[in-house]
């Protein structure tokens, strides 16, 4: 796939004149180039830079990362990520999915999630096994262990997974609190969205889910024709401070009624400014805490 300078500044959510410093300064990436001298990147350039955001993030100097081999890379990125964990039931479970899931085996894959359900239940699955599976694969992708349908072919079953799951659960009465769940509309990510559906029902919530690349004019639709008590939604993919900043402010004003909630890249959260009235939740604690204890 080819990338432009303007699709990596979105991408990695590094500023496009920070990318061409570190280019010329550190030759952190060779572009290739277009017959109008345009910079053009591919999935390589894409993989590295995210590789370099991601250790500049854990306190590494750029220069210090661009002078290192791609195996010294890795070496530093496996240290960071802590993988293989030491929960080795876990850890059992999640080697199994990965070679069935690349091997595109559904029915094995099925077999195993069931059984972790069975013996550990929902909640446990997704803390212990899911969520670190899904951290896994995204280094492996970056690593070319992986191709993008082997993610996507495990993502699609836990995702319907966790809607049959959500399924079984008998809704709750009118007149108990309403949460409304989203992704902004650049965000397709929703498993972690899932999993809070499934949690807040299994608390006897009332849920208005709404899934992935909602536009704020529909948050305002919702809000104009229901009483809605909490808001929850992720930031998961990466993005420059002042357009996250930006969305904040405009869904604040739509949402000024309820208690907002946010979760996912703390990477992204952290550099929010102006947020003391939304609850950042930084772990599966802090929202299973939330569910327990609602602010309103």
């Amino acid at each position: 796939m080819s990338y432009t300078i303007s699709d990596l500044e979105k991408l990695s959510g590094i500023q496009s004149h920070t990318i061409r410093i570190w280019e010329h300064r550190y030759n952190a990436l060779n572009p290739h180039r277009s017959q109008g001298n345009t910079r053009l990147y591919d999935d390589g350039h894409l993989k590295k830079l995210l590789d370099i955001v991601s250790l500049n993030e854990s306190g590494f100097k750029i220069s210090k990362i661009c002078s290192l081999s791609d195996q010294a890379v890795e070496k530093l990125l496996d240290e960071q990520h802590n993988y293989p964990s030491n929960d080795k039931l876990a850890e059992f479970y999640i080697s199994r999915l990965i070679r069935h899931g690349i091997s595109y085996n559904e029915y094995e894959f099925n077999l195993i999630i069931e059984e972790g359900f069975q013996k550990l239940g929902i909640a446990q699955v997704y803390r212990r096994v899911i969520y670190p599976l899904l951290v896994r694969l995204g280094i492996m992708w970056r690593k070319n262990h992986i191709c993008p349908a082997h993610e996507h072919f495990i993502a699609n079953i836990i995702r319907k997974k966790l809607f049959a799951a959500i399924n079984d659960i008998t809704p709750p009465t009118e007149d108990n609190t309403t949460w409304l769940l989203f992704l902004p509309e650049d965000e397709d990510h929703e498993i972690g969205l899932l999993f809070a559906d499934y949690m807040l029902r299994l608390n006897k919530q009332k849920v208005i889910f709404l899934g992935s690349k909602v536009p704020i004019d529909s948050i305002k639709n919702v809000f104009s024709t229901i009483n809605i008590d909490h808001v929850l939604f992720f930031f998961v993919r990466t993005r420059l401070p002042d357009i996250a900043q930006k969305y904040i402010a405009e869904l604040s004003e739509v949402c000024k009624s309820a208690q907002i909630h946010l979760a996912g890249n703390q990477q992204v959260i952290s550099k929010l400014k102006h947020i003391d009235h939304i609850n950042c939740l930084q772990s599966l604690d802090d929202f299973e805490f939330t569910i327990q204890h609602p602010t309103i």
